[in-house]
């Protein structure tokens, strides 16, 4: 037993980069933003995944991995700035984050 069809690895990669996406135009917390940068990454992730499967190489997870690397560098920066501002008391909202500040 193979387990599902490519098809539908793709299409769940395709639903959760589609929420991610929405995340990231509709949210306004800096926090839910990278959440959805972080839905989006993995997203892609899956897809990697699913095409290195269906090659019979390991290609596309070695990349997935240096993925999740640049994600998890990612989170810890985003983290960063976000209990910086909050430590300063400004405004979480990433429509008012026009500039940043020294």
């Amino acid at each position: 037993m193979r387990g599902p069809d490519t098809t539908w690895y793709l299409a769940v990669s395709a639903i959760l980069f589609a929420i991610g996406t929405l995340g990231v135009l509709l949210r306004r917390s800096p926090l839910i933003v990278l959440l959805s940068l972080e839905i989006m990454l993995n997203s892609g992730n899956l897809a990697l995944i699913t095409f290195a499967r269906q090659g019979g190489n390991l290609d596309g997870q070695i990349f997935a991995l240096a993925v999740m690397a640049v994600a998890a560098s990612e989170v810890v920066v985003g983290l960063g700035l976000i209990v910086a501002m909050a430590r300063r008391r400004l405004a979480l909202d990433v429509d008012k984050l026009t500039t940043l500040r020294g």
